[in-house]
């Protein structure tokens, strides 16, 4: 199945962070646009995640330690380690979770054979 991202109705995974899922069998795509001053609170799970910024300037804090993301960064977030962010400026970030985003699944498209 061919699809635009754009296609897909996004979600608000917290107030300024609107994403569009992806599920496939062992994976999930998070396309997420990030408002300017938009917060992620500091959360964890159980998935290794691996954040592609595509657009943006962005601030992501991972275990403690600030990073700051630009276009073409890429950081792996282990399973479990606290995490948060901030958009400085509007932001287009591309996210990859393994295993599948169970909590998500509802959310956008699956092409997964759960």
């Amino acid at each position: 199945m061919k699809l635009s991202v754009q296609q897909i109705e996004p979600f608000d995974i917290v107030p300024g962070y609107h994403a569009r899922f992806v599920h496939a069998s062992t994976m999930t795509l998070a396309y997420v646009n990030i408002e300017a001053g938009a917060s992620l609170p500091v959360h964890s799970h159980f998935h290794e995640q691996i954040l592609n910024m595509l657009e943006g300037s962005f601030e992501l804090t991972l275990a403690g330690k600030r990073l700051q993301l630009e276009p073409e960064n890429v950081v792996v977030i282990p399973p479990h380690v606290p995490h948060s962010g901030f958009a400085k400026t509007r932001c287009h970030i591309l996210d990859v979770f393994h295993p599948v985003r169970e909590d998500f699944v509802n959310k956008n498209v699956d092409y997964g054979s759960r």
